[in-house]
């Protein structure tokens, strides 16, 4: 099938503008798609890459035989997804320390940026809400690939169970068994959130106690089971296996706070839709810390400190007013 002169010359080249205008809106939703299903930009962006590849790959004629596009693209996006989530397992055993989800920053340093244009960030497009936040992503991690998709699928995204069986090969009843076992799990593993402005109190303490060295505070406002887990990559000095015990923790960031360099800036960030801190330090972030907060304790903290996972925190993520 010859390609016609021009846009808007006749019917075919009308819908193919219209495909076309619908295949490149789709960019957004999909990376906000991926990175929920794999917990990193990059791998997200190279899902959308892939994905990408495989329509354009495709000939004019085969474009214009499909219905909806923007499907088609989530539906491949999604197996591109299972097929990296597949190998995932086996490339986080040879990771260097602890594996966390690649933190986000807070959207508004890119407000008004248009997406795909040289300046836009991928995180811009991810829409922040509970399903980002990093215990939930962190939950994520302990579920199969199958299960992961079809609880994004349907419960972030709204897929009925007879689309997700189409997209994953697998019956309705099936898919709707793996969301609900995902489901299961999320609710043992991740508590219901408190409070944003709650979250926040309890950071800002935190912050000024890490600050201060002060060991009795910081241990008043860790819950006595809580974990600090840290993420290095081999690329940053980070404690290779989770520190447990509100008292342990305590006593190992005072010890850090001891020789961290006088010059480093702890601030008050967005992390993921959450209060988090950020650490820069000779003008670059070198670590983003997020928080699970449960009955007004700190359950949980994560600091990735692996400075490919720290991508979206230079420029107008990392910059912005103090910690006040």
């Amino acid at each position: 099938m010859t390609r016609p002169p021009g846009p808007g010359t006749g019917p075919e080249p009308q819908r193919y503008d219209t495909h076309l205008g619908e295949v490149i809106g789709e960019r957004g939703r999909l990376i906000g798609l991926t990175y929920r299903l794999l917990g990193s930009l990059a791998e997200a962006e190279d899902a959308v890459q892939e994905t990408y590849a495989r329509w354009y790959a495709m000939s004019r004629s085969r474009q214009d035989a499909i219905e909806s596009p923007g499907a088609w693209l989530r539906t491949v996006a999604t197996r591109v997804c299972l097929d990296l989530l597949g190998s995932a397992r086996a490339r986080r055993e040879r990771y260097v320390g602890e594996w966390i989800p690649e933190p986000l920053p807070e959207r508004t340093g890119w407000v008004g940026v248009p997406a795909g244009t040289a300046t836009a960030d991928p995180a811009d497009r991810v829409t922040m809400d509970e399903s980002v936040g990093m215990a939930f992503l962190v939950a994520l991690e302990s579920m199969t690939p199958a299960q992961r998709v079809a609880l994004i699928l349907h419960d972030v995204f709204h897929y009925s169970f007879t689309e997700i069986a189409e997209i994953t090969g697998r019956t309705p009843p099936a898919c709707r068994q793996l969301a609900s076992s995902a489901r299961r799990r999320v609710r043992a593993l991740r508590p219901l959130e408190v409070p944003a402005a709650q979250q926040a109190d309890l950071v800002r303490n935190f912050r000024r106690a890490w600050e201060a060295q002060d060991i009795g505070t910081l241990i008043g406002l860790l819950d006595p089971d809580a974990t600090f887990t840290a993420d290095g990559g081999g690329l940053a000095k980070a404690a290779l296996h989770p520190v447990q015990g509100g008292v342990r923790i305590a006593h190992y960031l005072a010890a850090l706070a001891a020789w961290t360099p006088a010059d480093l800036v702890i601030l008050e960030r967005t992390v993921n839709g959450r209060p988090g801190l950020m650490a820069r330090w000779e003008g670059a972030t070198v670590a983003v810390y997020a928080f699970d907060v449960v009955d007004d304790r700190i359950k949980s903290i994560w600091a990735v400190r692996n400075p490919e996972k720290l991508r979206p925190w230079t420029g107008g993520g990392g910059e912005g007013a103090g910690a006040g």
